[in-house]
C-alpha cells in the first residue's frame, strides 16, 4: 500500500523564469514557507507554460502543495475560493528574462526557449557547470559555486578560459575561501584535463540532443576531434555525402544533426 503524499496550502507569492544550459524558460514557484512530509518548502516546479495554464495558478494564489514521492515539491491546484479578487492570469514571458531575446516555442514542443544562445549569460554560465560535471570533463575542485564566481569577475567566460586559469594562479590564491593548497589541487585537476576521451569532451560542450550515448557514437564513427570538425563542416550542405553519412549514424536523425552542425 502507497500512502497518499502529505499536502499543505502555503501562498504562491512569485513566478520566476530559471533559464537553462539550452535556453529552457522553466517556471519556478517561489512559496511562503510550508511545513510538508517532514520539510520547509520555499519552491516547487510548475514544469511548463502548459502546465500553468492548464491549472490556472496565479500570484498571489492560496495553493496545494505536495512532495511528489516525498521528495519533489510541486503544485497540485490553485484553491479557487480563496483567490483574490484582482487575480490575473499568469502571462508567460516571450522573450528571456536574463538576455532579452527572443523565447520562441517550436511547433510540437511544450518548452519556450531563449534564442540569445551564449550571449545569454545564464545559458553560458549553465554551460561552464556542465563542461566541468562529472560525465564531462570532471574537474575537481570546480564546483557551480566556483564557476559563478568566476564568471562574475570575467575571470572564466568560456571552456578554454578554465585551462588558462594557471595564468592567475596570483590572483587566485588572493581570493577569499580559496587557500594556497586548494588552488595548487585545482590547477592540478585542471592540467590533468588536457587529454581526455573525445566522446566526454563532445558530451562536455553542451550541445542540444547530444547526450552521452550520441557523444559516444560520433566520437566513433569520426575518430578525431579534427575529423569531428570536418565531417560536421562538409555537412552543412544537405546535399553533400558527408550530411548522409551524419545521419545515418544511429539515433542521429534529421533534428539532432541540425543541432549539432549549429
Amino acid at each position: 500500500h502507497k500512502f497518499p503524499a502529505e499536502q499543505a496550502e502555503t501562498i504562491l507569492e512569485q513566478i520566476d523564469i530559471q533559464v537553462g544550459r539550452t535556453g529552457s524558460l522553466t517556471p519556478v514557484a517561489r512559496l511562503a514557507p510550508v511545513f510538508v512530509g517532514g520539510v520547509t518548502v520555499t519552491n516547487a516546479t510548475l514544469h511548463n507554460e502548459d502546465e500553468i495554464a492548464r491549472k490556472d495558478v496565479r500570484v498571489g494564489d492560496t495553493v496545494v502543495i505536495q512532495r511528489a514521492g516525498d521528495v519533489i515539491p510541486q503544485v497540485v491546484r490553485a484553491v479557487l475560493e480563496k483567490r483574490p479578487a484582482d487575480s490575473q492570469p499568469y502571462a508567460f514571458p516571450h522573450r528571456c528574462p536574463v538576455c532579452d531575446s527572443e523565447a520562441i516555442r517550436p511547433e510540437g514542443e511544450v518548452i519556450r526557449r531563449c534564442t540569445g544562445g551564449l550571449i545569454c549569460s545564464a545559458q553560458a554560465v549553465e554551460r561552464l557547470k556542465h563542461f566541468v560535471s562529472r560525465n564531462a570533463f570532471d574537474i575537481e575542485g570546480m564546483g557551480t559555486k566556483r564557476i559563478e564566481e568566476l564568471w562574475a569577475d570575467e575571470i572564466v567566460r568560456s571552456p578554454a578560459d578554465i585551462f588558462r586559469l594557471k595564468d592567475r594562479r596570483a590572483d587566485l590564491v588572493q581570493r577569499e575561501r580559496w587557500g594556497a593548497q586548494s588552488v595548487v589541487n585545482l590547477l592540478a585537476a585542471i592540467e590533468d584535463r588536457r587529454t581526455w576521451p573525445l566522446e566526454r569532451f563532445i558530451f562536455a560542450l553542451g550541445i542540444r540532443q547530444i547526450g552521452q550515448a550520441t557523444a559516444k557514437l560520433l566520437a566513433r564513427a569520426y575518430g578525431s576531434l579534427d575529423g569531428l570538425i570536418e565531417a560536421v563542416t562538409a555537412a552543412q550542405d544537405s546535399e553533400s555525402e558527408a550530411y548522409a553519412d551524419l545521419i545515418n549514424i544511429d539515433q542521429m536523425g534529421k533534428d539532432v544533426a541540425a543541432d549539432l552542425i549549429a
